[in-house]
């Protein structure tokens, strides 16, 4: 990766790394044709050393990230891909040097494969026109074609032999998911092949783990990974039709490739380069040494300006701590004078001031885990270590007069901590969770903890008091209460809820303010209020003097400043009939939570994040008074976190800045802090990568971690972590962390503005399909596409000649004159139509909504499939995931189709997941009950849907994953219908995500899914009742026989 300009004081931190020093993350290579000569990319730059080893060169220094680099057979040329312009293209260049040509233009991730043999063609893979698939290009550029039908043949690493064959592999798990190692399924990669002259197949392995990335030499030996033998990926080869294992390693290989003469066969292995002797049978890694400029070790400068992700206010009011970017400061209240107080080697998440004013309370990452530190706030002492926890601890609360906090400790402790002695004590310990917690709290006296836990995935609210050591459940409903708050006058635990509908596994769609009584508190009397106001009559005669009224005037204004919220004595707490105390006290239209109360002289002041004014989510106050109607008020545009209250002040989160405001007026104003502070990549890499693997720890779903030793895997990795040299580095290293697993739904994403692209380019995409031997002329229209339009006039057979006025060459590649910097709000198209020119209009989409369209034709096919199988008397569904969108559409084609047809098909093949299957499934599970009709009107049945009263059939196969599968189980548990096509793919593990201090991500698969029997479905999938296999070639012939066997069986049911 290089920047636009490199100084001459850069040029001297370019490190020579020695022969003897080893290098790292050297990656995807390939030889010369004669094996004498190595190609690789390192730190996005392509470059090239003897194939024995030695001093690498510099090849290329784009604007970007090179990788794949691939040398013509004939040895003239060297291929690439690079993201320079936003996207992975296709590039050449004469490998003795000269200009880089660009060979592909589309917005679409194409990543070069091979070469063919003619040293004229190019293979590379592109998501294009579905989730990725293979084409072909020319060394002159020509339009790019696509090798194979159908939206679902999905294949990857494309390899032409001699014979002019196509290997290749056809599964995710070659393509995308090579990380996860040690995968047995049905949606396994083999290595198949296709003659694109003769159309004839040959499958050359099959076996049930992963064989892939084929690799050639000029005699049709074929290599290629497996890791049949030790579960790790190896070198193998076919040779007589059969598999031989070449090598033996204990860590993986990734990518081979062989030389053209066969000579030789280079691969990486433990981030390092090495090399097969064909001849020899032996491998040995080698020695590169190259220049590397160690930029991550390098500061970099950041604002705190919008980036404060946690803060508190001191008692006296005086100064603020905050965190931002994992680094703690303390300022004045106003932040102008701001120091900074820990290193930022480790991350810094909350912090509390003491009672003192003095010294700070904070969590802070130790190995991973969260611990609490304590440090002086004027930055002149030493952070002290206050708990060695090898768990999280977080979610801290102080009491009133600041004794004590409460806490939450990995996934099943709630502590308090005395905050004279820093002694913590366990007082819970109960079903926590490690995250997704609401904060526990002290009672307004400090007698009892407010705390949650969960019963059967819900949040219930809880109060144990402390002395009598006594655990009351106050909800225990089987829907989930969050974020309680103890009201300031001890009466009421404010609480967000769906009080009729659970969270899981949905997660909590609208949510509503409510309150719960701890006793059957009577409302204050009318008559009572009027007799006060005798009393305090007859008291002041007795001060008659007017001096001393003067001067009781004098001292309001000391006294309102002093004003704090009154303190509990006695708190009353009934735990019997709790349920029937709860109140709603927010408005029912739009959702609310986050309830904060604090009480103003005889007011009650809740304030709460809602979406009820414009769908947007901003604070809303409601005040509660003695004898007035409450009504909501909205406080600011903007949502607040974390509020907090010192005398008659609060103070807010707002968008990564801290706003003050009176509790009086509750107009929130900015605290602007302009303060800026060095911070090095590589220390927070490191801490990132502690921290990763410590979430996975303490939330993966499995406690046996799917029988691998993880600590172990962590220093196994670890060791790594020094090489690192840039983000995609760190992408790489913790994603074969997590791949060590072989589980499903793991994964780390990151960005960094050192990777920001100053050029990006967008395809206008219009919806035509183009011939494939004839790059300009029209061959169909995608249906609902921009081209689809009734006043677009483009035909078939049409040939397009201009491009906004531009002429188009024949010659060139047909996607240079649809890419642009921007998306062009229309496009001129001029086509010759039987000698006449023909010109229109068109409104162009982006790539990803062709494929969406792509997508959508491929169903609609299918539903004219089934029409026309059944005589129109099957109602076809499908469903591309589980999400809400698609729950719908599920749902509106059975509102069109379902009560007029005799049958249903749910074809839920390919399908992603997501978390309705709980839906879909009660809907399918309608059966009639009984019928009515009114006078002389046609009997009907109840309820107007009854699916589960007429033959359904379910289609699965190997790419059904996720909330599919649990789809699939549920399904055949309830017995709904037949289950058609192929076992699942695998991969259901319910999951969320965390994410680190620089805003990167990583997923945690936290709750398992079995069936009813304890079957794990991320080990077994769900197996058809009638299996038929969709193979590579029925999609190429646009052949299905699972949905023809699906309109079969069906058939024959209604003929009983």
């Amino acid at each position: 990766m290089k920047k636009l300009y490199i100084s001459l004081l850069t040029a001297f931190s370019i490190i020579q790394i020695s022969a003897q020093e080893k290098s790292y993350f050297l990656s995807s290579p390939s030889l010369s044709p004669d094996g004498n000569t190595a190609y690789f990319a390192y730190d996005g730059d392509i470059w090239k050393v003897d194939s024995n080893g030695g001093n690498a060169s510099r090849i290329t220094a784009l604007d970007g990230e090179e990788i794949n680099p691939r040398i013509s057979p004939d040895g003239k040329w060297l291929a690439f891909s690079s993201n320079q312009y936003g996207n992975y293209d296709v590039y050449v260049m004469p490998v003795e040097g000269g200009t880089i040509k660009q060979l592909t233009f589309h917005t679409g991730k194409d990543e070069i494969e091979n070469w063919g043999w003619d040293s004229k063609t190019l293979y590379f893979t592109s998501n294009r026109n579905n989730n990725f698939g293979s084409f072909k290009t020319t060394i002159e550029g020509k339009t790019p074609q696509k090798l194979f039908n159908n939206y679902f043949n999905n294949t990857s690493g494309l390899a032409e032999t001699p014979a002019g064959e196509y290997l290749f592999t056809n599964s995710s798990e070659a393509a995308n998911q090579t990380h996860r190692k040690r995968y047995k399924g049905e949606n396994n990669p083999d290595i198949l092949g296709y003659n694109p002259q003769s159309s004839a197949f040959k499958q050359y392995t099959n076996y049930e783990g992963k064989d892939f990335n084929p690799s050639v030499d000029k005699n049709g030996v074929i290599y290629f990974i497996s890791d049949e033998n030790n579960n790790e990926y190896n070198l193998y080869q076919i040779e007589n039709g059969k598999k031989i294992p070449l090598t033996q390693f204990d860590s993986s290989i990734k990518k081979p490739s062989v030389s053209a003469n066969g000579s030789k066969v280079i691969f990486e292995k433990d981030y390092q380069l090495y090399m097969y002797d064909v001849a020899t049978k032996s491998t040995k890694a080698l020695n590169v040494s190259l220049n590397t400029n160690k930029t991550l070790e390098k500061e970099q400068n950041f604002g705190v300006e919008n980036n404060i992700s946690y803060y508190d206010v001191s008692p006296d009011g005086k100064k603020m701590a905050f965190v931002s970017r994992g680094v703690l400061f303390v300022s004045d209240i106003e932040g102008k004078f701001t120091q900074q107080i820990s290193n930022g080697k480790e991350r810094v998440m909350e912090v509390k001031w003491l009672k003192d004013n003095r010294t700070l309370l904070f969590n802070q990452t130790d190995k991973g885990y969260q611990n609490w530190f304590s440090i002086a706030a004027d930055a002149k002492g030493q952070p002290k270590q206050l708990t060695h926890d090898l768990r999280n601890n977080r979610s801290i609360t102080l009491n009133h007069d600041l004794s004590k906090a409460v806490y939450l400790s990995g996934r099943d402790e709630v502590r308090i901590m005395d905050l004279k002695s820093f002694n913590s004590t366990t007082i819970v310990k109960d079903e926590i969770w490690a995250f997704q917690n609401s904060r526990p709290s002290f009672s307004p006296n400090s007698e009892y903890v407010l705390f949650s836990a969960k019963r059967n995935f819900e949040l219930d609210i809880f109060i144990y008091n402390i002395k009598k050591k006594q655990t009351i459940n106050l909800t225990n409903t089987g829907v989930s209460e969050e974020d309680p708050f103890w009201s300031p006058n001890g009466k009421y635990i404010y609480f967000s809820s769906d009080r009729t509908n659970p969270s899981y596994p949905l997660g909590m769609q609208k949510s509503n303010i409510y309150r719960m009584a701890l006793d059957w508190f009577d409302e204050p009397y009318k008559s009572e209020k009027f007799d006060k106001l005798f009393i305090e009559e007859k008291k002041g005669k007795k001060f008659s003097d007017t001096a001393k009224d003067d001067k009781d005037k004098k001292d309001e204004g000391k006294e309102k400043k002093k004003e704090k919220e009154p303190v509990i004595k006695e708190l009353k707490v009934n735990p019997e009939n709790t349920l029937e105390r709860i109140e709603l006290v927010t408005d029912r239209y739009g959702y609310q939570d986050d309830p904060i109360v604090f009480a103003d002289d005889k007011k009650e002041i809740l304030l709460f994040n809602s979406n009820q004014d414009n769908g947007k989510k901003q604070l809303f106050k409601k005040v509660f008074t003695d004898f007035e109607p409450a009504k909501s008020e909205k406080v600011f545009d903007k949502e607040a976190s974390n509020i907090t209250r010192i005398e008659k002040n609060l103070f807010a989160l707002i968008e990564g800045n801290i706003y003050k405001m009176t509790l009086e007026a509750l107009k929130p104003e900015k605290i602007n802090i302009q303060y800026t502070f060095d911070k090095d990549l590589a220390s927070e890499f490191i801490q990132m990568y502690d921290e990763a693997w410590t979430g996975v720890e303490e939330n993966f779903y499995d406690e046996n971690f799917h029988g691998i030793n993880w600590k172990a895997k962590k220093e196994q990795y670890a060791k790594y972590l020094p090489y690192v040299n840039n983000r995609n580095d760190l992408r790489i290293l913790l994603n074969d962390l997590l791949g060590e697993l072989n589980s499903s739904h793991t994964g780390f994403s990151s960005s960094g503005k050192e990777e920001t692209r100053y050029l990006n380019y967008f395809t206008n995409e219009t919806g035509i399909i183009f011939k494939t031997d004839q790059p300009y002329t029209v061959e169909s229209i995608v249906r609902k596409s921009p081209a689809f339009r009734t006043d677009v006039d483009i035909k078939p057979g049409d040939q397009l000649i201009a491009v906004n006025g531009k002429k188009i060459d024949s010659s060139e590649n047909r996607e240079s004159y649809f890419t642009s910097p921007k998306k062009q709000d229309e496009l001129i198209l001029t086509f010759s139509r039987n000698g006449k020119n023909v010109t229109t209009k068109v409104h162009p989409i982006a790539n990803t909504d062709l494929k969406g369209l792509l997508y959508d034709d491929w169903i609609f096919n299918n539903r004219q499939r089934v029409n026309k199988l059944s005589d129109n008397r099957i109602a076809y569904s499908y469903m591309k995931n589980m999400t809400t969108d698609e729950l719908d559409r599920f749902l509106l084609d059975m509102v069109e189709q379902e009560n007029r047809k005799d049958a249903v098909i749910l074809d839920l093949r390919y399908n992603t997941g997501g978390n309705v299957h709980d839906k879909v499934l009660n809907f399918l599970a309608q059966k009639p009950y009984l019928q009515w009709k009114y006078r002389e009107g046609k009997m009907t049945t109840q309820p107007n849907f009854a699916p589960a009263g007429k033959p359904v059939v379910l289609l699965i196969n190997e790419a059904s994953l996720s909330d599919a599968e649990l789809t699939a189980a549920g399904f055949k548990a309830l017995k709904l219908g037949k289950i058609i096509g192929q076992d699942t793919y695998r991969w259901i593990i319910f999951t969320s995500g965390k994410s680190l201090v620089d805003g990167s991500y990583y997923r945690l698969p936290s709750w398992g899914t079995y069936t009813l029997d304890g079957q794990n479905l991320e080990k077994t999938g769900v197996k058809p009742d009638i299996y038929i296999k969709n193979t590579f070639i029925d999609r190429q012939k646009d052949n299905d026989p699972q949905l023809e066997r699906a309109v079969q069986e069906i058939l024959k049911d209604l003929k009983k």
